[in-house]
């Protein structure tokens, strides 16, 4: 090498060296043009590089290759360094000399046989020398192809058992104790800790691959969830929030099915406590946790509210959540699903019913989200109505009316119609309907009675009997809340009500006489095939 030291190169500031412009600019463009006509001067001239691939190590491997006529070694640990410094200093053939960019790419040929641990160096190299890898890189488009490959071949397992180990780059998971970790651990998941060292770009790469070619969409799904609980361990505030939002953006291309509530609920959380998280994302997440809601529990929805609000927990997070389900909400099992959504919701309702801080108007709009086939039984639905208007008895007419209007006595068991027309708290219009409708129940009874079968009777005569000893009270009430003329007309009817159940009473008299008549030798003599008939109750 003890030619002709005329150039001194300033390479990032880390180290200087003294080298032979035209040796170099034989091989490099770029030192050729910038030297141009001053090639042949004897003086010494100075180049100062402040962004040079891989510092000074990267300078000197390619000042290595010019002096050595266009050979040097090239392996798996140097192929990404050679071939950014190679695009940095343009040493592309002339059709002379040997380039070094040619042969670089060549080496890419046989990626297919590198071992993992081979693969990992060059995606280490990748991360580590490629600033924006947004930009278009032939060297990290086939690095992250081969090693996508190797996890979507389903005959790939751990590779920790071959001869990769002797590899000479070591990630920070290839320790002792993260190998018997990772022998323990799912064959699904084996790779998890290899690409935690990866960038929030680099991941967002490697994921959109896995889809392309139909990786499991669980396994991406947990690995994501690993990623973001890593990387917030030494993430700055910017980070985090760089870091969610892409993550928040993979998932929403998975499958839906592929989700776990859960971990999207832990991600809210968290997501909430990042202040600069752009609207969209949380828009996003809003989605992708509404499209899972039926899986979820009421301890999930209890979240604390934003700041400055007073309310117990975060009411317009479990609107936003319920509308984002009936948009999501699929037409071959949205019944079953939006019936779990709908026990889950009237639980919240019962939960949050006591908040003395819950306007009504929120209120309404939660007891009216959802239509009113989403619930069998409003039974749950009249409790949490019930507290609310305890714990608010101050609100106005017209407020309660709206947030009744939610009700559907025709799902409201017997004791609910019983509870709600004897209950002060309710609008008079409400109490009134509710007894109406515990009649219409009573006369309902009436005339199943005479189809029902016989020995069924008198256990629901019984019933029919307790319904008419409440109606009195219900009829008082219906006189001190001041609605004389629909209680006078109450007052007609149950004198009819009352022969009804007495007419009852008598037909279940006469079942028991006639049961009481039957010889039991006549039973005994039917044999083996003879109907055995209940024990009617005394």
């Amino acid at each position: 090498m003890q030619v002709c030291c005329d150039l001194e190169v300033d390479v990032n500031g880390e180290e200087v060296f003294m080298v032979d412009k035209k040796t170099l600019a034989s091989f490099s463009k770029r030192f050729g043009g910038l030297f141009g006509n001053s090639m042949d001067n004897s003086g010494n001239l100075k180049v100062v590089f402040h962004d040079f691939p891989g510092g000074a190590v990267g300078f000197e491997l390619i000042a290595r290759f010019c002096y050595n006529n266009g050979r040097t070694q090239i392996t798996p640990a140097s192929v990404v360094l050679l071939n950014c410094a190679a695009q940095f200093m343009e040493m592309e053939s002339d059709g002379h000399r040997p380039s070094l960019l040619n042969q670089t790419k060549k080496s890419l040929d046989g990626i297919s046989f590198w071992s993992w641990s081979e693969l990992l160096v060059a995606l280490k190299e990748c991360k580590d020398l490629l600033l924006s890898p947004s930009k278009p890189s032939l060297i990290l488009d086939k690095v992250l192809d081969c090693v996508v490959g190797r996890l979507v071949s389903p005959i790939v397992a751990s590779p920790y058992t071959s001869s990769s180990e002797n590899s000479s780059f070591q990630c920070s998971c290839d320790t002792r104790s993260s190998y018997s970790t990772r022998n323990n651990s799912s064959q699904v998941s084996w790779w998890f800790e290899d690409l935690l060292f990866l960038n929030i770009d680099l991941i967002d790469k490697v994921i959109k691959l896995m889809i392309c070619q139909h990786f499991d969409h669980a396994t991406i799904t947990k690995f994501l969830f690993c990623y973001q609980r890593s990387r917030f361990v030494t993430a700055t505030p910017t980070e985090k929030c760089r870091i969610m939002e892409v993550i928040i953006n993979l998932l929403s291309l998975l499958d839906r099915n592929s989700l776990s509530c859960k971990h999207l609920f832990d991600m809210f959380r968290v997501a909430s406590s990042l202040e600069n998280i752009s609207k969209h994302c949380k828009s996003v997440l809003d989605t992708l946790i509404g499209s899972q809601l039926d899986q979820a529990t009421i301890d999930f929805l209890l979240v604390p509210p934003p700041r400055k609000k007073h309310y117990m927990y975060d009411m317009n997070l479990v609107l936003r959540l319920v509308n984002a389900f009936q948009n999501e909400l699929n037409c071959c099992s949205s019944l079953v699903r939006l019936r779990k959504v709908a026990s889950l919701l009237d639980s919240y309702l019962v939960e949050v019913s006591a908040d003395s801080y819950l306007t009504p108007s929120k209120f309404a709009a939660l007891v009216l989200l959802l239509p009113d086939s989403a619930r069998e039984s409003h039974d749950r639905l009249f409790q949490a109505i019930d507290i609310y208007l305890q714990v608010h008895g101050g609100i106005c007419e017209a407020e309660k009316m709206r947030i009744c209007s939610a009700l559907n006595y025709a799902k409201l068991s017997t004791d609910a119609l019983r509870h709600l027309a004897r209950n002060s708290k309710f609008p008079s219009r409400i109490a009134i309907q509710g007894f109406i409708n515990q009649q219409f129940k009573l006369e309902n009874l009436f005339e199943g009675k005479k189809h029902i079968d016989t020995f069924s009777g008198s256990i629901s005569i019984e019933e029919s009997i307790k319904e008419n000893e409440n109606s009195d009270q219900v009829l008082v009430y219906a006189k001190r809340v001041n609605v004389p003329v629909k209680a006078e007309q109450l007052e007609v009817q149950l004198p009819g009500m009352q022969f009804r159940v007495t007419e009852l009473d008598k037909f279940s008299g006469t079942i028991h006489t006639q049961i009481g008549n039957i010889p039991r030798t006549r039973l005994s003599s039917l044999g083996n095939n003879a109907r055995f008939l209940p024990k009617l109750c005394s």
